[in-house]
């Protein structure tokens, strides 16, 4: 059962929170910061010198597969390396490759094996992975691996695993990006999202509420918002056991008897429905839009006309900001919205809890 008087009560929320989950995911900002600096240690220059064949984004279980879809997204078509998403090396893997993963499962043999065979052919191999283990040691000495300095549950370590991305795909000249404005950026969001803020300007708690209780379409309007509605799905099934449905707007509206019933929610049809008929469950629309451009603002202006009762992710003045900055954002509300709702519903600390998130 909901408890929605605990967004009210910070003191209570405090208390439901023995993990300190809330606390962790608003080190978003300091996991980007901690993970630039170990990339900048590491050395990622000599990245700069290759040409690859393709970009081969390992997206093990996890918060990694998310990452990876939000990085290939941000390098879009018009990226002059090919971009290939796998859950382990394909077998053509070699020399002229360069090859980024993350896990928290420093024993995931998968991937130690995945980054076994590519460095023996020769790819350059750089892992976003716990120090000890299987993976980090399956590089042989070659593979470059930026451990998390901040220690944070797995389903909250995106800050990481995405700035350690985008410190490859920096380096490789491929996508540049202000980390020290994205680290400020979800500073600024953990900020806004803190406890003793009330719902009217807490995005997170709001973003829970408009959740709770409902079945979310998690509908990206363009390739980006697509891959952070993928991320934003994890997090609340992860922490919330709440179950999305998510696609790339286009997709979603092709399948057009759930079109039909997402357009009535808002609608003067709905306006008249009985509440005790809808229940729990009911269907709410969220349309999720990082990129700030007019081409996706128009396709934004079309998809709120046909779904009035959709929900808006999308840029509020913050046009300096890129789509990167915007991802990881979005990325760190969907965390936090989801511990909020995990809190209110008892399902974060809960029977079995946390022994059953560690299988």
């Amino acid at each position: 059962m909901l408890d929605d008087t605990l967004f009210d009560d910070p003191a209570r929320l405090v208390e439901a929170d023995g993990r300190g989950l809330l606390r962790q995911a608003a080190l978003s900002g300091a996991q980007v910061r901690a993970a630039v600096e170990t990339a900048a240690e590491k050395g990622l220059d000599d990245l700069a010198e290759l040409r690859p064949r393709a970009l081969v984004l390992l997206a093990r279980p996890g918060v990694g597969d998310g990452v990876c879809r939000v990085l290939a997204a941000l390098l879009g078509p018009a990226c002059p390396v090919p971009v290939v998403i796998a859950d382990s090396a394909p077998s053509w893997i070699g020399a002229l490759d360069v090859v980024f993963a993350h896990t928290d499962d420093g024993n995931d043999q998968v991937l130690a094996e995945s980054l076994s065979r590519a460095s023996r052919r020769g790819a350059t191999v750089v892992v976003a992975v716990p120090q000890d283990g299987p993976v980090a040691a399956a590089g042989a000495g070659r593979a470059t691996v930026l451990p998390p300095r901040l220690p944070v549950p797995p389903e909250l370590s995106f800050g990481h695993a995405f700035a350690s991305g985008l410190a490859v795909l920096g380096a490789l000249g491929l996508l540049r990006t202000d980390t020290e404005a994205l680290a400020d950026a979800l500073d600024r969001e953990s900020e806004r999202a803190h406890p003793d803020n009330d719902v009217l300007v807490n995005p997170a708690k709001s973003l829970a509420l408009r959740v709770a209780e409902h079945t979310p379409l998690l509908w990206g309007i363009e390739p980006v918002g697509a891959a952070v509605a993928a991320h934003g799905a994890f997090a609340f099934g992860c922490l919330a056991g709440v179950a999305c449905d998510v696609a790339d707007y286009h997709q979603a509206v092709t399948r057009t008897a759930l079109l039909r019933a997402a357009s009535s929610v808002g609608s003067e049809a709905d306006l008249f429905a009985d509440p005790d008929e809808r229940g729990a469950g009911a269907l709410r629309v969220f349309l999720v839009r990082a990129r700030q451009d007019d081409r996706t603002e128009a396709v934004e202006r079309a998809a709120v006309r046909d779904l009035p009762g959709a929900d808006l992710l999308s840029p509020d003045g913050s046009e300096q900001e890129d789509a990167a900055v915007r991802a990881g954002v979005f990325a760190a509300r969907f965390d936090l919205a989801a511990v909020y709702l995990g809190l209110a519903s008892g399902t974060v600390n809960g029977p079995g809890w946390p022994a059953l998130a560690a299988h």
